[in-house]
């Protein structure tokens, strides 16, 4: 068998110090196998608290980062309302500004509409006032060649009253 150790024999059994010397060497073997794993377990008792102590830090980031996710969500969430509120404001006074610019419009076309009216009854009492004057002249260049047609007439008479009287 492998790993089996032949013991010299002595007087009573075997040899005392060939056992002594064999359990020495177990012991030894033993002690160092035994501090070879109590090496290794306090490797792993060191692995363990440097991945206790990363974890504790990537824990404590991960919740600073979901801190701060929550943080700028929130800010982009007031951000958005605020921007939709802004917006909604805005669309109403352009409403409002349309509204008023409406009014505004329909009293400058009603203005136009009036003055158009006016002017076409200023143009109707200017043609009528140019035909009652046109008449006046008519009536007035009438009566001067009538007044004249007198005197040319008057003068006549008189001529030949002056040259009867010769």
């Amino acid at each position: 068998m492998p790993g089996e150790k032949k013991f010299g024999t002595s007087l009573f059994g075997f040899s005392k110090s060939d056992v002594n010397a064999y359990i020495e060497k177990i012991i030894h073997e033993f002690d160092q196998r035994l501090k070879e794993k109590d090496d290794e377990i306090n490797n792993l008792k060191l692995q363990i608290r440097e991945m206790k102590a990363r974890f504790e830090t990537v824990v404590g980031e991960s919740e600073s980062l979901a801190r701060e996710k929550e943080r700028i969500a929130s800010a982009l969430i007031n951000a958005q309302e605020k921007a939709e509120a802004i917006m909604e404001e805005a669309r109403s006074r352009a409403e409002q500004e349309k509204v008023r610019l409406d009014a505004a419009l329909e009293a400058e076309r009603e203005k136009i509409i009036d003055i158009k009216h006016d002017i076409k009854m200023m143009k109707s009492q200017i043609v009528e006032a140019l035909t009652k004057y046109q008449s006046f002249l008519n009536e007035a260049e009438a009566f001067i060649e009538s007044k004249e047609q007198e005197y040319y007439k008057e003068q006549e008479y008189s001529g030949e009253d002056s040259q009867e009287s010769q």
